[in-house]
């Protein structure tokens, strides 16, 4: 890797104001002729400064997870193979960079400190069930990617979950993944409160990240959780428990499979996609749970109509819960407690519905609109949420939510607005 200027070394890096200017020179030295690029996750301290002066590029995101910082520290780098690492890690690296792997993970060769072992072998669990493999550190950060392994894994997962999820990428596209152990220290983590709190984020973190991920309008890798709205239906009627069920897995094969298609025309356009298996079975499902085709049709429009409306963190949920207050019904209480728990967690991009989430709930709203509606009233509806449907397709409802003074308000309350 050293004399070569075509790779970058990223360094993960929050609060280590104390050994980030060491991490900086000890990079320096060891790869003279790459870029050095400093992940700074929102430090309220003098890292990203002490970083600078070291003679760093400094990438700054508002501690949003490791793995958010990671992928903006690589957008700033420039192309090439990357050598990852953290910030209190002192050693020699190139090791990494030389062992001609596409993914090379660097091993302690003397490990000091740390828990009970909790995170770490779940973090192993979770890639022989995804990888068939077994790796002795499935959570280190100290990690050589070569263009093909960067092309696989970035954007990387959410959080602490980056690494677990690298790994999984890079192992189920073909590419030579390989442990390479070192003479390596870094800082002791204890088993008091602050240690076991970092390694419980490590572990939800990896649970997250080893499931179903997509990309949200930031281009990072979010996990999507929306199929747990499904929770929600426990006191439900037993027909629409099923039927909301059915269209959260409906949403979650969009979710894993869906191509480039946008809107409804590019999907019919292109007649054999999960879109086109939404826009079916949606309405089939809603006709069969309320036996009338024209309330299964109600139905179908509000999932999409709510799917359409989710495309910044807290939106759809917001939705959801203000317009299902509107039109209770009995035994769906479950699915608006469901999105309490959920909206915190969807407002701080730590997690995202995606089709599963926001097609389910918005089938639930389908489902109370219908319930006590006079056939008059249910066509009205049926109008309105079509009409809402054709105006979606045309124009951007996140672009006319803002230019609507208070309803923008009450969009942006509780979210993190910024701009990398």
């Amino acid at each position: 890797m050293a004399g070569s200027p075509r790779h970058s070394i990223l360094i993960a890096a929050r609060d280590e104001e104390d050994v980030i200017a060491r991490a900086v020179a000890q990079a320096r030295r060891t790869f003279p002729e790459a870029t050095i690029v400093v992940a700074d996750d929102g430090s309220r301290d003098a890292t990203a400064r002490r970083a600078r002066d070291a003679g760093a590029l400094v990438v700054s995101v508002p501690r949003l997870g490791k793995g958010e910082a990671l992928n903006a520290a690589e957008r700033a780098a420039p192309p090439g193979s990357l050598l990852l690492c953290d910030a209190d890690v002192e050693g020699d690296l190139a090791p990494l960079a030389q062992a001609s792997r596409d993914l090379a993970i660097g091993v302690f060769r003397v490990r000091v400190g740390g828990g009970f072992g909790v995170a770490k072998a779940a973090a192993r669990h979770l890639l022989e069930r995804r990888t068939a493999r077994t790796f002795r550190e499935p959570l280190s950060g100290q990690r050589y990617l070569s263009e093909r392994a960067l092309a696989a894994c970035f954007p990387l997962a959410s959080g602490f979950g980056c690494e677990v999820r690298m790994t999984i990428d890079a192992v189920q596209r073909g590419l030579d993944v390989g442990e390479i152990e070192l003479e390596l220290r870094h800082r002791r983590t204890g088993r008091d409160l602050a240690g076991f709190s970092h390694r419980g984020r490590q572990l939800v973190e990896a649970v997250l990240a080893a499931g179903p991920l997509a990309p949200n309008f930031r281009g990072n890798r979010i996990p999507v959780v929306g199929a747990t709205v499904a929770l929600g239906g426990l006191g439900a009627p037993r027909r629409i428990r099923y039927a909301v069920a059915g269209i959260a897995l409906i949403g979650l094969i969009d979710d894993l499979f869906a191509g480039p298609e946008r809107g409804w025309r590019g999907h019919l356009r292109s007649v054999n996609t999960t879109g086109v298996l939404k826009l079916v079975a949606i309405p089939i499902i809603g006709a069969v749970a309320t036996r009338s085709a024209a309330k299964g049709l109600v139905v179908g429009l509000a999932a999409n109509a709510l799917n359409q409306l989710d495309t910044r963190p807290g939106r759809a949920l917001k939705v959801f819960l203000l317009t299902s207050l509107l039109s209770p019904r009995a035994g769906c209480a479950g699915y608006r407690y469901v999105s309490v728990v959920l909206l915190p967690y969807d407002l701080r991009e730590r997690v995202m519905l995606g089709d599963a989430g926001s097609n389910a709930l918005g089938a639930v709203l389908g489902f109370q609109s219908v319930a006590r509606q006079t056939s008059v009233g249910r066509w009205t509806v049926m109008g309105l949420l079509a009409g809402l449907n054709v105006l979606g397709e045309r124009t951007s409802l996140g672009a006319l939510i803002e230019r609507l003074p208070g309803v923008r308000e009450v969009d942006r309350l509780g979210r993190r607005e910024y701009r990398l």
